[in-house]
């Protein structure tokens, strides 16, 4: 069941096989580090094999198996002992790079990522492959558009949440996070927006470099624990910073607050799709869109809240949604290095094939709720997807913002 899942698998039980074989082992006990290196580097943290694995503690299962978290360690301990690679470093910083290409900078930013030459050039130099389609750099971050946001707040609200636009939503899609805003003020929520936010830390996680990933989670949670305090919810449109906030905060800051936070935290979508299920949904939609292909990022799935985004835009009018349970194979950031792009493109053919059959057979829109993921669908199929908030937001359009009612 294993071996489906990505490169980890294969390697592993090949070396524990050729150990058998030569009776040195009875299983992986006696592998060396060099295959241990091997296994750790081809896992992408998709989280898949937790989610499948019948021996996790999320199964009650005695044996207690992690192995996502196992190969975590593994790059943790080994970027202790060797130093964190450039490319690691790079990738690690998404929030300082947006910042530092905000306004005119974004520009230059964006012709010099188009280029290929100067790409190829970049890739020798960093390790980041001149393949993958980095994310755009906005001239204009979310924050800014929120300080002056086209539309005043309602004078009456049923609540507020807190936003965590996340770096991609603050630098590379802003407009994610935007539509988000129109989106809860279309259902009577007004928003809290912390200022200092910084990266949830997955991206350092990647690259084992933990001391950079802690310091970023305990800024996140001093602000926002205050809110939690409060008794407000924190929503968040992308799920790898969500599964990030909800399961790995509490684990590497071992805290009250950080517990707190995580279980105040919910993916925006899901916190919408709860808005659904009590009758508050705000169904005045102007239109719907189709046959609709819904792309189930790993990360949303980890979270094991099922597909919530499905299960609203199905409220739109004229909408069928389609599941498409196919792993984009970027996860963070291990898609986008050079040394193992082949190897990811490889695996996501199956989730771009998929989407081709399906505009084929009538899809009309490509959603996902990763904006990462968002990039590799590109790649694949020329294709641009979208947040499926920003759908919603669309389908909103030539309607104010308005209270709802709880009937």
């Amino acid at each position: 069941m294993c071996v489906t899942y990505c490169g980890s698998f294969p390697r592993l039980f090949e070396a524990a096989d050729k150990e058998i074989a030569a009776g040195r082992a009875e299983g992986a006990e006696t592998l060396g580090a060099e295959t241990i290196r091997t296994v750790s580097d081809h896992c992408w943290q998709c989280k898949l094999c937790f989610i499948k694995c019948p021996y996790t503690p999320d199964e009650g299962a005695y044996e207690a198996l992690d192995f996502p978290r196992l190969m975590a360690r593994e790059k943790a301990l080994r970027a202790r002992r060797d130093g964190i690679p450039l490319v690691d470093r790079i990738l690690g910083e998404p929030a300082l790079i947006g910042k530092m290409s905000v306004g005119p900078q974004a520009k230059v930013a964006n012709l010099v990522n188009a280029n290929r030459l100067v790409r190829k050039a970049a890739e020798r130099l960093t390790g980041i492959s001149a393949e993958f389609p980095l994310p755009p750099i906005a001239e204009r971050n979310f924050s800014t558009w929120y300080k002056g946001r086209p539309f005043e707040r309602m004078p009456e609200e049923v609540g507020k949440v807190v936003l965590f636009p996340t770096c991609y939503g603050e630098h590379n899609f802003p407009g994610v996070p935007e539509a988000a805003v129109r989106v809860l003020a279309m259902n009577g929520f007004g928003i809290e927006l912390p200022e200092g936010l910084t990266c949830c830390g997955m991206p350092n996680l990647d690259g084992g470099d933990v001391e950079a990933a802690t310091k970023k989670m305990r800024k996140n949670v001093a602000l926002l624990a205050p809110y939690v305090e409060r008794g407000l919810r924190i929503v968040v449109p992308g799920p790898t910073c969500g599964y990030t906030m909800k399961r790995e905060w509490p684990v590497y800051l071992q805290t009250a607050e950080a517990r707190a936070v995580a279980g105040a935290t919910l993916d925006l979508m899901e916190f919408l799709d709860g808005l659904r299920r009590e009758k508050k949904l705000n169904k005045s939609f102007s239109h719907g869109y189709g046959k609709v292909a819904y792309h189930a990022a790993c990360h949303l799935r980890a979270q094991k809240i099922a597909i919530p985004g499905a299960r609203v835009l199905s409220q739109l009018p004229d909408t069928e949604v389609r599941i498409v349970e196919r792993c984009s194979a970027v996860d963070g950031t291990w898609g986008m290095k050079a040394a193992f792009y082949e190897e990811g493109a490889r695996y996501a053919e199956r989730l771009g094939q998929d989407l081709k059959n399906g505009a084929e057979q009538g899809d009309k829109v490509v959603v996902t709720d990763c904006s990462l993921a968002a990039l590799r669908i590109l790649k694949q199929t020329g294709t641009q997807a979208k947040h499926p908030v920003e759908l919603l937001a669309e389908a909103y359009a030539d309607l104010p913002p308005r209270q709802v009612s709880e009937s």
